[in-house]
């Protein structure tokens, strides 16, 4: 449970709360939940595609060779 003691932000959850039409409740959770995903956006892209790269590293390998014109004749 917490309390929030500090007017400015008391004031700010509650101008969310109004404008979203929604309880304050649920103001504090809707904007912890954008700023985590914010967060979350600011780790490098190295580790942001880790899991792409493991998926792409679980295809066989084609034998071929992907220069310039293996990339011509697609």
């Amino acid at each position: 449970m917490i309390h929030i003691r500090d007017e400015e932000t008391d004031r700010i959850v509650r101008d969310l709360a109004l404008r979203l039409g929604i309880s304050i409740t649920e103001a504090v959770k809707v904007a912890c939940t954008a700023a985590l995903t914010a967060s979350r956006n600011l780790e490098s892209l190295w580790i942001r595609t880790a899991d792409l790269r493991d998926a792409v590293r679980q295809f066989p390998l084609s034998g071929e060779v992907a220069d310039k014109k293996f990339f011509d004749d697609l």
